[in-house]
This record gives structure tokens, C-alpha cells and sequence, in this order.
């Protein structure tokens, strides 16, 4: 072929056209990886973590590293509760709640409230009067009242949500028989609900349970918010607390309970997420704080370090639930982990006190356990 300078300047562009794509594909293969939980979940849901006392006061710099890291959504583990924060009627003690919200506004963190009304952890005068009888349904509901309007009232526009009602409903689907419902009977739900929409108009309000993927209570759940939906209430979320073993629950009853609360029109957020890998002393125990057992050496098996075959298991487990997650992300708002590292973890105290359970993410010294890389590389095939 004869070569002309049209032909030359042709094959110079081609030449320079091929450099340049593959320096394209130079940069694409050198590109940093996702290295990060909440940059692999970027744009599908929230990653969280709840903080215990210790991280809000930042005594642990490197628990602290890892939120900043990894996490982009908080939640207070017990220092918003109604006993930590109104000890005495119309004594309020903010200063571990203020400093949580400050923290979380310091660091552009999605900061979720826990919890304006549960039985577990609500101050005894709550209930009674002065003679220690059952106060009458007016002076309970106006006690909730005078508690919800102050907190809420005290961060409205910072807190992004507010879990406004924690473990109402029993595994049966049947209403647990709280001094809430005994002297309020069913309506201290809608009253709840009101009373913080009241509050704070523009923040989301959520119900939060344990064992959400029982049958039982997923059909009372789903009934309980019917009948406030019927009622013109607004609640913008359920809670589906992620206390899971090793054998339980299915993954396919919690995705029935998924599609099921995601079916009423609301968000589904999978909240206090640990897997414990020691064996319960019953099946049937759920997350009820009000259940302790006896220490028993069998029911601490591992206090030296997880066995290969368990910390296999531990792993095949965490990523089957993120997967469910991941296939749902369109359902699903928040997924939070109830604690920063192993040691943080609640578990290593219930229902057994003195056990070493291994419940998180990261390990005792913050480092990450090596299913969090599988869960990064597992999310980006979601993009």
C-alpha cells in the first residue's frame, strides 16, 4: 500500500488511540480496591455500629479508628435509654447523650436514637405513684409524654430516627404484658408514636424487635402496624434486631419477614446485628434481657480463640446473611452491628455471664476479621 500523509496521520491516531485505551485499562486495573464496609455499601443501605459509653467518651481511640473507617451510621447501645437518661421524674441527665450526638454530628455520622419506650430499661417511678401503686392510664400517658417531647424535643433535626418503641410484641405474635400495656392496654403504641411525630415532624420513627423472623411475631407485627397505619400514625420503619446463632434462624423465615414488613410500605433495617457462636442453653431464649443462666464450663467452649472449623462456619454464616441483605438492599435502609469488636459485645455477658464470645466484625484489637474483606468484595458485585 502506498503510504500518504493522510495514511500517516491516520495511523498515528490508531496508534495513539490504542496507547490510550490501554493506559485506560492501566488506570482501571490500578485503581485503589473498596477497602471499606461503608464505601462497599455505598448507595444500598447505611453500615452502622452502636456505641457503648466507652466509645462516646472515646476511651478507645482505636475502636473509634475503626467507626470512622468503616461505619457510617450510629446508635447509642444504652445511654438514650428512659433509665439512664430521667432516673427521677423531671431529672434529666443529657451530658453522655449530648456528647453521643455531638459525635456524631462532628463526624457526619446518620445518628439513630435508642429507645423512648421499652419496658426492659424504663425507670420503676415510671409506673407507680408515690404509695408505689400502679399510676392511673392518664398519669402514664402523660409521663410518656413529658419523656418522649423532652428528649426528642431536646435533638430534633439531628437525630436522623428514632427507635420509639423496642419489643412490644411476643414470639407468639400475642402483646407482651409490660406495666405499658397493663395500664395502657394497646393504645401506649400509638401514643408513643404521636407523642415523638409530635416531637420532631421531619425525623423517621421506628418498632424494633427481637427474633423477628419468627413466624408468630412477624404476622403480630405486621398487624400491630396495620392497625396504627389504620389509624393515620406515621411509623417509617421496622427493626429487625439480628441476633442470630449459628443454626438459627433460617435464612429463608428472615427473608419472609423481609419481603413481609417491606409489603406495609416501610423501610426494613436489620438492627443489633451479632452472630454468637457458643451454644444457648435454650432454644427459645430470643434477645429477653431479663434471662440469665448460671455459668456452666460446657457453655464456654472457646475462651482461648475460635477452632478453625468455627470460625468457618462463623464466616460461611456472616456472608449467607449479607447476601440476603444485599439481594434486598432495595428494602433495605440501615444494617447495623450492636457494638464495634468482639469485646464490646453484650454477648460475652448474656445469657451466660463471664463467656468470650465472638460475635462482630473486628477482633478485640480492632483489626478486621478476614470475612470483612469477603463482604467488601461480596458487595461490589452488586454495583
Amino acid at each position: 500500500m502506498k503510504i500518504t500523509k493522510k495514511n500517516k496521520i491516520i495511523s498515528g491516531f490508531s496508534l495513539a488511540l490504542v496507547i490510550l485505551i490501554g493506559l485506560g485499562c492501566v488506570v482501571k486495573s490500578e485503581r485503589s480496591p473498596v477497602l471499606t464496609l461503608k464505601d462497599a455499601f455505598a448507595g444500598k443501605f447505611h453500615i452502622g455500629a452502636a456505641m457503648g459509653s466507652h466509645h462516646i467518651n472515646e476511651r478507645d481511640k482505636s475502636a473509634i479508628d475503626v467507626l470512622g473507617t468503616h461505619f457510617n451510621s450510629i446508635v447509642a447501645e444504652n445511654v438514650m435509654k428512659s433509665g439512664m437518661i430521667q432516673v427521677r421524674e423531671g431529672e434529666f441527665n443529657f451530658s453522655e447523650a449530648d456528647k453521643f450526638i455531638e459525635f456524631g454530628k462532628k463526624h457526619d455520622f446518620h445518628i439513630v436514637g435508642h429507645t423512648l419506650i421499652w419496658h426492659s430499661q424504663a425507670p420503676r417511678w415510671f409506673f407507680t405513684d408515690k404509695d408505689g401503686n400502679d399510676v392511673s392510664p392518664e398519669v402514664l400517658a402523660q409521663r410518656m409524654k413529658d419523656h418522649i417531647h423532652t428528649v426528642v424535643g431536646r435533638y430534633k433535626g439531628q437525630v436522623k430516627g428514632w427507635d420509639v418503641v423496642n419489643e412490644a410484641i411476643l414470639d407468639d405474635g400475642s402483646w407482651r404484658e409490660s406495666k405499658f400495656y397493663k395500664i395502657l392496654g394497646e393504645d401506649f403504641i400509638k401514643l408513643a408514636f404521636q407523642f415523638a411525630h409530635e416531637a420532631d415532624p421531619e425525623a423517621e420513627l421506628y418498632y424494633n424487635d427481637f427474633s423477628m423472623a419468627n413466624s408468630g411475631k412477624r404476622d403480630g407485627v405486621v398487624r400491630m402496624v396495620k392497625n396504627l397505619q389504620a389509624q393515620g400514625i406515621k411509623i417509617d420503619g421496622i427493626g429487625m434486631q439480628g441476633h442470630i446463632g449459628l443454626e438459627y434462624p433460617t435464612i429463608q423465615e428472615f427473608e419472609k419477614s423481609i419481603l413481609a414488613f417491606s409489603e406495609l410500605g416501610v423501610n426494613v433495617m436489620i438492627t443489633e446485628l451479632d452472630l454468637t457462636v457458643l451454644p444457648s442453653p435454650r432454644r427459645d431464649m430470643g434477645a429477653d434481657v431479663a434471662t440469665n443462666v448460671e455459668y456452666q464450663q460446657s457453655l464456654n467452649p472457646y475462651p482461648e480463640g475460635l477452632p478453625e472449623d468455627v470460625q468457618k462456619k462463623f464466616d460461611e454464616r456472616y456472608m449467607a446473611f449479607f447476601k440476603l441483605f444485599l439481594d434486598h438492599h432495595d428494602k433495605i435502609s440501615r444494617v447495623t452491628l450492636w457494638g464495634v469488636n468482639d469485646g464490646d459485645s453484650w454477648k460475652n455477658g448474656w445469657p451466660v455471664r463471664g463467656r468470650t464470645d465472638y460475635p462482630l466484625l473486628f477482633n478485640r484489637d480492632n483489626t478486621p476479621k478476614s470475612v470483612v474483606n469477603e463482604i467488601i468484595q461480596l458487595a461490589a458485585k452488586y454495583e
